[in-house]
């Protein structure tokens, strides 16, 4: 799979995420895919203030991110 399709996939991904955090006053946006296959995401809204958004970005991003795409390291907040 090549970096464009790799990129389009995380899209994908984080689409399905953003009506669940979209529904507690808050967003993500996607903004890189690394070479290492780290995602760089900024959370916006309630969830970019919110004290539990580290949990939010591990247990819920990060988790559903790599089962639809094995290939991904990682998922982090810039």
């Amino acid at each position: 799979m090549n970096k464009h399709e790799l990129n389009q996939k995380v899209i994908d991904a984080l689409e399905q995420i953003r009506p669940y955090l979209q529904a507690d006053g808050g967003d993500i946006s996607f903004v890189e895919l690394t070479d290492d296959n780290i995602v760089k995401v900024k959370l916006q809204g309630a969830c970019g203030r919110c004290p539990h958004a580290t949990m939010t970005l591990k247990n819920g991003v990060e988790v559903a991110v790599k089962r639809a795409i094995p290939e991904i390291v990682a998922v982090e907040s810039v």
